[in-house]
Order: C-alpha cells, then structure tokens, then sequence
C-alpha cells in the first residue's frame, strides 16, 4: 500500500480511543490522511491527537449510546472537517449475560452502541453534503456474530445485525457511491477481552476453547487495523457488502 494512500482524505473513526479503534487512527495518520477521533475519553483522545499531530489529527467528544444526539454531534463536526472519505465504526460494549439476566433494559443498552449507533451514524453521514464521492464505511463486527457463545447473548446478537445491516446499507448506498463492510475479529489483545477474561473463571475456560479454533493465536489490534485500512483504501474499491472474518483461522476449524 502507497504511504500516502490516504492524502487529503478524511476519516472518522469513532471508538478511537484505545484497541482497534485507536490502532487503525494511528495506522491511517501513518498512510497520510486525516483522522477524526470520536470517543467518550476525550483526554486520551486529546493524548493521541498530541502525539500524531494537530495538523493531521482532531479529537471530538461523543457518547455513542445518546442515539438522539448523534445527528447534531456528527453535523457539527463535519461543518468543521470537511466531508468525510472513509467512517470506521469501532465503538462497542459486552457484557456476560446468562439468558435469565437478559432483560430488555439490558438487551436495549448492547444493541445502542453495538448496532443503534452503528446504523445511525453510517445514515448521519451518507446524506448530502457529508461526504465525498467514494466514501467507504467500516464497522467492526465479532467472529462471535457467526457462533453461540455462553452468556453472550447481547454482544453475540448485536455483532450478528450488525453483519445484516452491512448488507443492507451496502445494497442501498451504492447509487451514491458508497461502500459498506465490516471486519469480524476473533479474540483480539484489547482492554475489553482483557475485562472479559478478568471476570470470571468460566471466561477463561471459554477462552481456552476458542484458541484451540483460533489457531494463530491472540490477535493484536494492528492486525484488526490493517484489515480496515485496507477495506478503506481504493484497493477495496470493489468490494462491498461483506463481513470479513480476521480471526487466526477461527471459522476454518
């Protein structure tokens, strides 16, 4: 991939602050372009935009969660940006619930930031003016969308609409010219597995399952980074509507 792939393009990558999020911020600043960093911690976002540079790098607070402030937050950037070239959607939440935990209060506060944001923001920036011909829309999904795992029905579920929502959106966007994917990491090296073994000793029982599949090993978020890079760059120009499985040979075993 040419260094300066991303020259003069803007990309908004909302989740930016740590893990995949914040990698694929750092590797699409290396390749030239200009990132906008959306997240909730917006201190270490601030740290980031320090360290890549206030010329090629913003920080914007956001609560992804707040669907009715989506519009108005992501409006008010782009009027100061400029219309954007590539989103990658990297926000997301789990959380271990047991079918008997899973209320619809519970359910409704996954699928917010998992898929509600998610959708919202993709239709926020696809209206006129937004974007610049050729946008290209990552979100980043779970190889847990295409398999059951105990206790995790909410993240499961919401990782598997979001898959559907891909296909959908890229069907429908494609008379602007827009493109829509998503990448579908296996257990990767980010704060929230780390929570998620921490919990409970089960979770490092399934943990053990899942790498005797996962057979590369843990992923490290620059591996999950180059994946969406690459979906973002006009190498991928004709690829779109699909959920890419980046997962150390996971769905193969």
């Amino acid at each position: 991939m040419m260094i300066d792939v991303f020259k003069d393009k803007n990309v908004m990558i909302i989740g930016a602050s740590s893990g995949i999020g914040e990698q694929t911020a750092r590797l699409v600043n290396q390749y030239g372009g200009k990132t906008i960093l959306i997240s909730r911690n917006i201190d270490k976002l601030c740290e980031i935009k320090n360290e890549l540079g206030e010329k090629s790098c913003c920080a914007y607070e956001m609560d992804i969660s707040d669907l009715n402030n989506i519009g108005l937050k992501i409006a008010s950037i782009i009027s100061e940006t400029g219309p954007l070239d590539g989103l990658v959607y990297s926000a997301g939440v789990s959380r271990f619930t047991p079918i008997a935990q899973a209320k619809p209060e519970i359910m409704q506060n996954v699928f917010n930031t998992n898929f509600f944001g998610f959708v919202e923001c993709v239709r926020q920036v696809s209206r006129k003016g937004r974007f610049n011909p050729g946008l290209r829309v990552v979100g980043v999904s779970s190889v847990s969308s295409f398999h059951g795992n105990k206790a995790r029905i909410a993240y499961c579920s919401s990782k598997a609409a979001m898959n559907s929502a891909v296909q959908c959106m890229a069907l429908e966007l494609s008379k602007k010219g827009i493109c829509v994917n998503a990448v579908a990491p296996s257990l990767t090296n980010t704060n929230m597995f780390k929570a998620w073994l921490e919990n409970s000793d089960e979770n490092a029982e399934a943990v053990n399952n899942l790498l005797s599949r996962q057979y590369l090993g843990v992923a490290e978020p620059l591996d999950i980074a180059n994946a969406i890079v690459y979906l973002l760059s006009p190498q991928a120009r004709f690829i779109t509507g699909i959920t890419l499985p980046v997962d150390g040979g996971a769905t193969t075993s």
